[in-house]
């Protein structure tokens, strides 16, 4: 059913428009993350039932993702052409998207990095000292699964299966769920545990805890947001950032590149889109091939120029 009207749509925008290819696509992409969502939602609902209530709890939905407000209004902008185009062709009567207001872009948001900003911050560690080389792995692990900064401080040896691509992770409520890990991560990890973790004085407690101070107990949350907030200083990066800006971005990369809601949903954890809580299975490889296919780090990587 939608698919056919998403369709229609692409043919209205190309034909009697004449948008460029790069805009149809893009009006096309928010047409179909709203779909996606709707579909989690309430599966049996049709364009012509999608009501303005729904409209705010899927911009509300991309909040919670980690979608800045201008992402949020740029795919809003999106969603009101569609609809547009379903009045026009009277498939509605009403068009839903009517008083619909699009978020303040000057309200107070996280920041998110952009690609460059993050492939500029990991290059300014130095690699050459132990310190450096576990900070290349923590900030490549944030970034390739959009972990809270306590699920990463508690990730441990045992909860990593680097053959299968995974990681385990203890979430908010002692929830546990399975993350894909991408390449870089388990590349910079594999670095530091062999090389720098094995020449630590271990503390009691925290054998099998990965990231460790010098003195080999578990790092603290300063610790990380004082590294990350340094890093960006040292490349000129002007943002209000923490760990949890590399979450954000982790999202909004993989959203924007095209990944499916459900997917990036369950990766983060999100148990509830909106007010309802939706537990939705996954096979763990649809899971790690959303990861390759559109997350910005995972295409066209060659280890051996590492």
């Amino acid at each position: 059913m939608w698919q056919s009207y998403i369709n229609a749509f692409k043919n209205y925008l190309k034909l009697e428009r004449s948008l460029a290819e790069n805009s149809v696509e893009a009006y096309l992409h928010d047409a179909e993350k709203l779909h996606e969502y709707i579909l989690l939602t309430d599966p049996a609902r049709t364009p012509m039932q999608v009501t303005e209530k729904e409209l705010m709890n899927f911009l509300k939905y991309l909040g919670e993702l980690g979608l800045t407000a201008h992402s949020q209004a740029r795919m809003l902008s999106g969603i009101k052409s569609f609809f547009k185009y379903l009045l026009l062709e009277n498939l509605i009567d009403r068009d839903p998207t009517q008083m619909l207001e699009a978020p303040k872009l000057g309200r107070k948001l996280p920041d998110t990095l952009s690609f460059p900003e993050i492939e500029d911050m990991l290059a300014a560690i130095d690699l050459s000292t132990p310190g450096g080389t576990r900070d290349r792995a923590m900030l490549e692990v944030l970034y390739s699964s959009g972990l809270r900064v306590t699920e990463l401080l508690n990730l441990r040896l045992t909860n990593c299966f680097f053959t299968e691509g995974f990681v385990r992770v203890l979430g908010k409520g002692d929830k546990v769920r399975l993350v894909p890990i991408g390449e870089d991560a388990m590349h910079y990890t594999r670095i530091y545990v062999e090389h720098v973790r094995t020449q630590l004085e271990v503390q009691k407690g925290d054998e099998d805890t990965i990231f460790l101070n010098l003195r080999g107990k578990q790092l603290s949350r300063i610790t990380v947001f004082t590294t990350i907030k340094k890093l960006a200083e040292e490349v000129g990066i002007r943002k209000t950032i923490s760990p949890h800006t590399f979450r954000h971005s982790f999202a909004t990369h993989l959203i924007e590149g095209g990944a499916d809601l459900r997917a990036v949903q369950q990766m983060l954890g999100h148990e509830s889109i909106t007010t309802t809580e939706i537990y939705t299975h996954l096979d763990r490889d649809y899971l790690q091939q959303t990861l390759k296919e559109y997350h910005p780090r995972s295409r066209n990587r060659d280890f051996n120029k590492i």
